[in-house]
């Protein structure tokens, strides 16, 4: 038998072990016991490798038969019967769930495009004087298709294809190669838009709007950390990454380009206005030049169009309500006891002071106010730009100064690789998440554009056809119904869980414990860690999590901190054996000669930076709280 089994087998045999030592004799064993261990059972039964959705649903089932069963035995198959139907009935009404086969069809449209192929090439010759550049681009590739994608599978694979190779034959040891790949390839489970936040959200009851938000910089900071560690890594061991030559850090220049830096100039600018004024251009086409022009003017236009629109934004002048005009819906006033906030998607509206009216005689519209002297009108009723505003400004000029300053035909090639590749994935991203975040869109609406934008974006690429669209749809309603079942089936349990008092006994013994908040976040994040090791993300997320979020208001911690410290934490889920997926995933489709266990040894150090990641986020808690906090206030 594999050392795997036999490693499974034993973490088997600790949980029935610690549960028959823990568990009261039948005497004394109340309906409570019972919960602990239908929880145990299914651990075990997960395990031995029983579908988790019908598990859970089967569990469930049976237990609140027994727990109906001991109070009424004539009810018990109705109740039972009931119960389980609204439960399921409350799932598949949950509105936060439309945008998860949306996603996920997002996804497989962006996968079958064929841009990974390109994102890597042209990553890979941009970060090409970076130590550790193949193992670099690797992780943001990965970091960037996940996002997209939100498929760590088709990630993983992917990159096992085309990364693992290029980088094994660049002479990169064979456990920083693997571990760049299965840790790129993860992080789309946090990085928004995420399945996981969604699934979260809906067990949580927190607005998946705001995770998105608090998620945005943790996962930037652990994508950064992995980078940082695979340059390190490079500069102390360049054996294990060696520094690519210059034959595989050359760029082709395209015939015009040649001309140009030999006659005119390398900088791109001065060579291409030169050949346009000047008379030894004959051998470049005018419209060549032209065409060029316009793709080297590009950073200038989205600089300019993205701080005038935080320039229209921020200086828009305040709606006012005429004076007698009464909004709609609003005919009479309500007494101020019956005005409360009404939540939008979790979000709820601030409270505003109320100010004494002032008297009649002192009412003074604001149309008639007259400016005090010397302060400056603003043109057009709009109010003055903040200073920030002007840094950022002055800012980004001098940003464009040093990028035009240094911007040979070279990087013109290399800028027009990403344009083709990177930039496409990163507005389609960035709109996705941009509409959730600014509150324009909800996720489901969001979801829905992203998958538009991914059928425009394989039709452009012309990948687009009736199989590639057919195999789509059917891969997401695969998925789909795979994740319904799955919440479905942790529904029926958790009412089974609670029904029994499994939670009531659990919240009474973590209180007797008489543990402090910060203990209490430590206690779930090893908790959830070493679950990570025998289960997967959605099993802890659909199971365990309904069990910790009860007890998060004794402990007055945020709903939405937890979140985003567990989805940090179950990133280990995909790194940690024996489940470890991307291991499998990669091994799939990796040389013969790579082994299980070298895979495995190359995901450690990534494992070690999440926990670091975990840690820091919980120091720093703005990290995750700051953008929510920004946006929503």
């Amino acid at each position: 038998m594999k050392k795997e089994a036999w490693f499974g087998l034993s973490i088997m045999a600790v949980v029935v072990i610690t549960v028959f030592i823990l568990m009261p004799s039948p005497s004394q064993m109340t309906t409570g016991h019972l919960g602990l261990l239908m929880l145990a059972m299914i651990v075990v039964a997960i395990m031995l490798g029983f579908p988790t959705a019908f598990t859970l649903m089967g569990m469930g089932t049976m237990f609140t038969w027994f727990a109906y069963h001991s109070v009424n035995p004539e009810l018990a198959v109705k109740q039972t019967l009931d119960l389980m139907v609204q439960r399921a009935y409350a799932v598949m009404n949950n509105d936060v769930l439309v945008a998860v086969p949306l996603f996920v069809f997002m996804g497989y449209l962006v996968q079958r495009a064929n841009l990974i192929e390109k994102l890597f090439t042209s990553l890979h010759l941009v970060t090409s004087r970076i130590p550790g550049s193949l193992a670099v681009a690797t992780i943001v590739t990965c970091a960037i298709f996940a996002t997209a994608t939100g498929i760590i599978g088709a990630v993983v694979t992917l990159m096992g294809l085309l990364a693992f190779p290029a980088m094994l034959k660049a002479g990169y040891g064979i456990k920083l190669s693997a571990g760049a790949i299965t840790a790129g390839g993860t992080l789309g489970i946090l990085i928004p838009p995420s399945v996981l936040l969604i699934l979260y959200g809906a067990t949580a009851g927190v607005s998946v709007v705001q995770l998105y938000a608090g998620a945005f910089f943790p996962g930037i900071m652990l994508a950064t950390l992995y980078i940082g560690y695979v340059i390190v890594l490079a500069k102390l061991k360049p054996d294990v990454a060696p520094p690519l030559s210059e034959e595989e850090r050359r760029v082709d220049l395209p015939t015009f380009a040649e001309i140009i830096s030999r006659v005119r100039s390398k900088n791109v600018m001065a060579g291409l206005i030169g050949a346009i004024k000047g008379k030894r251009n004959a051998e470049v086409p005018m419209r060549t030049l032209f065409n060029q022009l316009v793709i080297a003017l590009l950073p200038i236009l989205a600089v300019g169009l993205l701080m005038g629109s935080i320039y229209m934004s921020l200086t828009a002048p305040e709606s006012k309500v005429p004076e007698g005009v009464v909004p709609m819906g609003m005919a009479f006033e309500l007494p101020e006891e019956e005005i409360k906030a009404e939540d939008f998607g979790g979000l709820q509206e601030p409270e505003v002071a109320r100010e004494e009216e002032p008297l009649p005689s002192e009412t003074v519209s604001e149309s008639q106010e007259e400016p005090a002297e010397g302060e400056p009108v603003p043109p057009g009723g709009r109010k003055p730009a903040p200073t920030g505003y002007w840094i950022a400004l002055g800012i980004s000029a001098l940003g464009l100064v040093v990028f035009y300053t240094f911007f040979t035909f070279t990087r013109l090639e290399l800028f027009k690789m990403l344009l083709s590749s990177f930039f496409p994935l990163a507005i389609l991203i960035l709109g996705v998440l941009g509409t959730i975040i600014l509150g324009l869109a909800t996720p489901g609406e969001a979801a829905a554009m992203g998958s538009f934008g991914g059928l425009v974006l394989a039709a452009a690429y012309g990948q687009i056809n009736f199989r590639m669209v057919k195999e789509s749809v059917f891969l997401t309603a695969k998925t789909s119904a795979m994740v319904c079942w799955l919440f479905i089936g942790s529904s029926m349990f958790a009412a089974a869980f609670a029904l029994l008092g499994g939670q009531e006994l659990i919240n009474e013994w973590v209180k007797s414990l008489d543990m402090t908040p910060i203990q209490f976040m430590i206690l779930a994040q090893i908790i959830i860690f070493l679950l990570g090791w025998p289960l997967e993300w959605t099993e802890i997320i659909v199971i365990f999590m309904p069990i910790f979020i009860p007890l998060l208001a004794h402990f007055q911690i945020d709903p939405l901190f937890f979140g985003l410290l567990v989805a940090l934490n179950l990133q280990t889920a995909f790194l940690s054996p024996p489940v470890a997926m991307a291991a499998f995933y990669l091994k799939g489709v990796a040389p013969p000669h790579v082994t299980l266990n070298q895979i495995f040894l190359g995901m450690m150090p990534f494992m070690a930076i999440q926990v670091i990641a975990i840690v820091i986020l919980y120091v720093f808690p703005a990290i995750g709280l700051w953008l929510p906090g920004l946006v929503y206030r």
